[in-house]
């Protein structure tokens, strides 16, 4: 199978379907299911889902005793089975079936012409409009575990689960529409038992705002079974005697909403979504309150029954993904959920501040400034801090500190800053103290040579933070340290006496992508004051360097990191998918494959530097391989002495004390190889990506 085909990442698609239908007219029902049904197969679906008793109508009434329904239900079962022989996709239908006597509501699960199982609804609603207990029986009174249908015997029961053989992370388990309603759902235990994906056959009335209590239940049962949720519900044709019906159909993933119908639609609707398996067996594995569950049900889990099949899986030689993932995974897409976000992630920082300066009893801070992107919000949180304790911003003791390469760009940036803000300004030239320290060591620079190696960078980084830590004792307050995430995953920064140690880091779960968007947040709202905000604006617009070896006579930094340690855009994108979910590779780069390749579409905030720049596989293969190496093989060392600082994000932190724990010597080797699983071309029906970056020259940073 093709790597730019999504179930080789262990994603299925699957559909809800809606089909507009005549009350009692079966054979009417079975040809708009058969025209869903074709739909769903010409997108490569794996399964489609229809509404609860779709192949007669919900709503017939006192027509399901009548033995003429009861047998065209049948007859509309036997058509929509043949159909099945040629069509890949799982299908699951709704229909009456007499069982031993009883009448039940159940859902018949068929594929490649075979019926896998038959599932009877379990809780029967005998309340306000809903008489359902006058016309079935319940599920749990079935004295059989098979039934005769035609010629075939077939599993029947409320415990089935129905697992893809050669897709096993792929395993379904059904439930119809009043069984989701109960203090204790089936398909809680039916998650438990490994189903990965929970359908729902309902009909579900539409009444003045049961539309979003339908939907909240529906994502609240996605969630806490950590599992894909399917529910389609009766539409137009419907009986309206008493009821209306607005066919609402939804598809969630861990609680979070991947697709839904368009609600009173005269028409037969059918959508789809592209499932992550990895996402809900990783969430599965981490969160341990979930195996517990399983224990506790041991019994309630035992009692369930596995149907294996063969799902045949598309072969398509290219499929991307219908699903749209945010380029900036930190950074919501959506303007008024990004002002949020940065309200929340900023809260966050000031609070972890204010809590360590009211433990240790300090009332001043200090911090360094270059004028750019990390330090520039670390003062920001600094002077909030400073308000909420009802202190003036003079006790932030903020000192920029020019060394052989600092541009006067970022020098003016952060002089402006600094006083903008209302600190206590100082500036301190490293210079001399680092040459003193390159005479010490005997450094060719010293010499009058332009050697600009490890060393003479590493000289001026841990003059910086030596200078900043003396400043502290002095003072007696604590040095507010401004590395962030993308730099602690990347190990970019200088160990020991260097960016790495602070007292308190306040950025340290904070991703590069969302600093810069936190910045811009804040010049935008003028939370500073408008002389404040230009000169935010100015340093989100700067690029980002190191700045320890000199540039060019116009001023241009010798150095920009992304030249080294990867675009942070990307390395981003990448860092999230790994750390939060543990994925493979090959998996994340065909995520960033479907997010990236297109510089003239996707998703992504609206911002000058946002939009710009596209990847292709090759460079992402590329990006990727420089990520694996220093996030799993050179770095943690780094991070397994980090300082403290607040955790503000569930894509989670490297903080050896909370989310990340790591050996600091392993090795790369598992993640690497998985990389060469990575192709170095384009598929060719896909349009190459464009790139509009600018490329720097190297820098080290150990």
């Amino acid at each position: 199978m093709s790597f730019f085909n999504l179930y080789q990442h262990n994603f299925v698609r699957l559909a809800v379907a809606v089909p507009e239908v005549r009350v009692a007219d079966t054979a009417w029902n079975a040809a708009r299911t058969l025209e869903l049904l074709k739909q769903a197969a010409a997108e490569r679906s794996a399964l489609v889902l229809f509404p609860e008793l779709g192949l007669t109508a919900y709503s017939c009434e006192d027509l399901f005793h009548q033995q003429a329904l009861l047998d065209g239900a049948l007859l509309a079962l036997e058509t929509v089975r043949r159909a099945t022989e040629n069509a890949a996709p799982v299908c699951v239908v709704g229909l009456p079936l007499r069982v031993e006597g009883l009448l039940f509501n159940c859902a018949a699960v068929l594929h490649r012409g075979r019926i896998l199982g038959v599932v009877p609804k379990t809780y029967l609603p005998g309340y306000r409009e809903f008489y359902e207990l006058r016309h079935f029986a319940r599920g749990d009174v079935a004295v059989v575990d098979e039934v005769q249908i035609g010629r075939e015997r077939v599993p029947f029961g409320a415990r089935l689960v129905f697992r893809a053989s050669d897709q096993p992370l792929f395993a379904f388990a059904v439930e119809l529409c009043e069984d989701l309603w109960t203090p204790i759902p089936p398909s809680s235990f039916a998650a438990l038992a490994g189903a990965t994906v929970l359908l729902n056959l309902s009909a579900s009335n539409i009444t003045v705002g049961k539309d979003r209590y339908r939907a909240d239940l529906v994502a609240n049962q996605s969630g806490r079974c950590l599992a894909a949720y399917l529910y389609s519900a009766a539409g137009f044709g419907e009986s309206t005697t008493d009821m209306a019906w607005d066919g609402h159909g939804m598809i969630y993933e861990n609680g979070v909403s991947l697709s839904q119908t368009e609600r009173y639609a005269y028409r037969s609707q059918l959508i789809s979504a592209d499932v992550d398996l990895d996402r809900i067996a990783q969430d599965r594995m981490r969160q341990t309150s979930f195996g517990q569950a399983v224990d506790r049900h041991r019994d309630e889990v035992a009692r369930f029954r596995t149907i294996e099949f063969k799902l045949g899986l598309p072969g398509d030689a290219v499929l991307p993904l219908k699903r749209t993932y945010e380029r900036f995974p930190y950074v919501p897409s959506d303007p008024a959920t990004r002002d949020e976000r940065c309200r929340e992630v900023y809260e966050i920082q000031v609070q972890g501040l204010v809590k360590r300066l009211k433990s240790i009893g300090s009332k001043k801070v200090v911090i360094g400034v270059s004028g750019g992107l990390d330090s520039t919000q670390a003062l920001l949180v600094c002077a909030r801090a400073m308000d909420v304790m009802g202190l003036p911003r003079e006790n932030i003791l903020a000192y920029t500190m020019p060394g052989f390469a600092t541009g006067e760009r970022t020098l003016n940036q952060a002089r402006q800053l600094m006083k903008s803000i209302g600190a206590s300004a100082a500036e301190i030239d490293i210079r001399p103290s680092c040459m003193q320290m390159l005479k010490d060591i005997d450094h060719p620079f010293a010499k009058g040579r332009k050697v600009y190696d490890i060393t003479f960078e590493n000289v001026q980084a841990g003059e910086r933070t030596s200078h900043l830590f003396r400043l502290a004792n002095l003072h007696n307050a604590p040095v507010v340290g401004t590395g962030d995430l993308s730099e602690l995953a990347l190990g970019w920064s200088t160990y020991g006496v260097g960016d790495q140690m602070a007292h308190y880091a306040v950025n340290a779960s904070v991703p590069k992508t969302l600093i810069r968007f936190l910045i811009r947040h804040s010049a935008r709202t003028n939370a500073f004051g408008r002389e404040v905000s230009r000169v935010l604006e100015a340093v989100a617009d700067t690029a980002i360097s190191p700045e320890l070896i000199p540039g060019d006579h116009k001023g241009q930094p010798a150095q920009e990191s992304e030249a080294s340690v990867g675009p942070y855009e990307i390395q981003d994108f990448h860092l999230y998918y790994i750390l939060r979910f543990g994925y493979l590779p090959r998996k994340v780069a065909f995520l960033a494959w479907n997010a990236w390749r297109d510089s003239e579409a996707g998703n992504w905030p609206e911002t000058p530097e946002a939009a710009r720049n596209a990847y292709g596989i090759a460079e992402i293969r590329k990006w990727l391989g420089v990520f694996l190496k220093r996030f799993f093989q050179s770095s943690q060392y780094k991070r397994s002495a980090m300082p403290n600082g607040p955790k503000v994000g569930s894509g989670g932190s490297l903080s050896p004390r909370s989310d990340y724990r790591a050996p600091s010597d392993s090795e790369a080797t598992v993640w690497l190889a998985d990389l060469e699983n990575i192709p170095l071309q384009e598929p060719a029906p896909v349009r190459k990506a464009g790139v509009a970056r600018k490329n720097g020259k190297p820098a080290a940073k150990s």
